[in-house]
């Protein structure tokens, strides 16, 4: 028999078979026009406001330059930190104490937090600082001292913005507590850790990884928020550029001064916040 006809009485290749001696297919990156074309939009309008802010005149960069780290500003901005950081401090102590009233299953304690938590955050912070700034006329004395004048302005920022922002960290701190597995809790337990080293190991390790993103918007805000003690004559940052322009009738520079400075430290606020959201992650999907 010849190799011809061999080769026609082979059987058939079996279509379900892979054909190893196949090429492989092509794959092609799905296109995007909308998005690319949305990019470029997004770019030269970006583009265009760049360029309209830099060779705007009205905003007379070479006073913002002359003024930018002038005494006064720096004392404002020095202010603005320092208050910042006390309010963020005293307003998280506080915050704590009421997330463990609220934990707590002590029905007064409950009640107590609940309360206060409604009813700072239903009250507009600028009529909080209003009030407490007037209190001498609500109450002239409380046991037995006088509170016309007793509150300076930077004592009244201080208290109402504390208050303010212990009623929000208290919320924070206890969907902190509340995100960590009640699993883990009663495994410590089991393992026979006192309730301290239970909360300080186990709770708030896992806890900080929920406290953290939400406390970094805080302290933005707070920041920020401090511009709002102005209107009863704190010399924060934009107090202290309120005064100048006042003088020099130069509001916009002046206005944009504090403005890089609003945007420089809360940069650098954010790189720190993104670190300590890093290390808390360690181990967690959140870190890959």
């Amino acid at each position: 028999m010849s190799s011809h006809t061999l080769a026609k009485s082979a059987p058939p290749a079996d279509p379900e078979q892979p054909r190893y001696d196949a090429p492989l297919p092509t794959v092609v990156r799905r296109r995007r026009h909308g998005q690319w074309t949305a990019a470029v939009v997004v770019l030269v309008m970006l583009g265009l406001a760049v360029n309209s802010v830099v060779r705007n005149r009205a905003f007379q960069w070479d006073v913002v330059g002359d003024y930018f780290t002038s005494t006064a500003v720096l004392r404002g901005l020095w202010l603005t930190l320092w208050l910042t950081a006390v309010v963020m401090v005293l307003g998280f102590a506080l915050g704590a104490l009421l997330a463990a009233g609220r934990l707590s299953t002590n029905p007064v304690l409950r009640s107590v937090s609940w309360g206060y938590v409604w009813l700072f955050r239903s009250i507009p912070i600028l009529v909080q600082l209003l009030l407490w700034f007037n209190i001498g006329a609500l109450y002239p004395q409380i046991l037995g001292v006088r509170t016309v004048d007793l509150l300076g302005p930077v004592t009244v920022a201080i208290i109402g913005l504390t208050l303010h922002e212990a009623a929000y960290a208290a919320e924070v701190v206890r969907g902190g507590i509340l995100s960590v597995d009640r699993g883990q809790i009663e495994a410590a337990q089991a393992l026979g850790l006192s309730r301290w080293r239970r909360w300080w190991r186990i709770v708030l390790p896992q806890a900080m990884r929920s406290i953290v993103p939400p406390a970094g918007n805080m302290l933005i805000g707070t920041l920020k928020g401090t511009s709002i003690v102005s209107v009863i004559a704190v010399q924060d940052l934009l107090y202290s550029v309120q005064l100048v322009y006042h003088r020099t009738y130069q509001v916009i520079p002046l206005l944009m001064v504090a403005t890089v400075w609003y945007v420089v430290v809360t940069s650098v606020l954010s790189v720190g916040q993104y670190y300590v959201e890093r290390h808390y992650a360690r181990g967690s999907e959140r870190a890959r």
